[in-house]
């Protein structure tokens, strides 16, 4: 009964494609996954009939399929909001899943058309503003023309969602360029300075996630970020801890790591444990932006030497 109301085709989720390259295959096989997860949470969104169906995606994958799992139930709790479907997922089964899970919130508000913010509460203390970033890629990705072309910011979000927005829209780009360099390049400089450390950031996330880009490319893209290069070093280790709590780590994203970061993926994930040490959660400024900035600072150095951090819940 849902599929036809709020279902996503293939063919429009993968309307961004245009090409038969590896690297496509590669952003395809993504987007695919996470349609997957989220049209198997249509079909039946009761865990014990959910869970089994995610985990037979590729590990590699798997985590898509997930965001696209909490975009459903997200969805469905906005159209039904007598039940809370998301919760038991978030704190259950998908709490391996978590950086991936909060960006499917957002792209379920962002197809339902619902103001983001409000939902933020229901979420975990820090990693809530990457309920943004999903937001941000789902308006970037299936809107391009208004949010990446004429640059357009919904004018209801708060300063600080406005540059998680843009974290979104930098990882749209990544896709909607199909990794190619050139264009991601071409692309994030038409837009005004002040939102390039952000749109930096979420390309960097697109890289190390997605991939789809050799060794050569990623070296011309930190070089290509100039400055904002410790930008690109603070979405790969994010990706990095991201995919070593799921316990799906790959090559791509290592190889990000050891470009823009200059260490391994391994260590990229403690450095973000370690950043995650005495947050303050009732701070002036949000948890998540003292996070980043702290990766941010920790990237602007060598990371020689580093000492060994013990792994945190997040």
């Amino acid at each position: 009964m849902l599929r036809p109301v709020v279902g996503v085709s293939p063919k429009k989720a993968l309307a961004f494609s245009e090409g038969n390259t590896e690297s496509w295959k590669q952003l395809e096989a993504g987007v695919l996954a996470a349609l997957e997860g989220y049209h198997a949470t249509l079909d039946d969104s009761r865990l014990e009939a959910l869970i089994p169906r995610l985990n037979q995606i590729d590990a590699d994958m798997r985590s898509y399929a997930y965001e696209g799992a909490a975009m459903g139930l997200t969805g469905m709790d906005v159209a039904m909001p007598w039940r809370n479907r998301l919760k038991p997922f978030l704190e259950g089964p998908g709490a391996a899943h978590t950086y991936m899970v909060h960006i499917g919130v957002g792209e379920a508000l962002a197809l339902m058309r619902r103001r983001p913010e409000p939902y933020l509460a229901q979420l975990d203390p820090v990693l809530r503003w990457l309920a943004l970033d999903g937001y941000g890629f789902h308006k970037g990705f299936f809107a391009q023309r208004r949010y990446i072309d004429a640059q357009d910011v919904p004018d209801f979000l708060s300063p600080y969602a406005r540059r998680i927005f843009s974290q979104g829209i930098g990882r749209a780009i990544w896709f909607l360029k199909g990794g190619n360099v050139d264009l991601v390049l071409a692309a994030v400089s038409r837009f005004p300075t002040a939102r390039h450390a952000d749109l930096w950031c979420g390309v960097g996330v697109g890289c190390a996630y997605a991939g789809g880009a050799d060794p050569v490319s990623i070296e011309m893209l930190r070089r290509g970020a100039g400055r904002y290069a410790p930008h690109l070093a603070l979405g790969a280790a994010v990706v990095a801890k991201g995919r070593t709590r799921a316990g799906n780590p790959v090559p791509h994203s290592d190889l990000a790591c050891e470009i823009f970061c200059d260490t391994s993926s391994s260590v990229a994930a403690r450095i973000v444990d370690g950043a995650f040490q005495n947050l303050p959660l009732d701070g002036p400024e949000p948890a998540f932006a003292v996070l980043q900035q702290r990766l941010i600072q920790r990237f602007m150095a060598p990371v020689d030497g580093l000492a060994e951090h013990e792994e945190v819940a997040h």
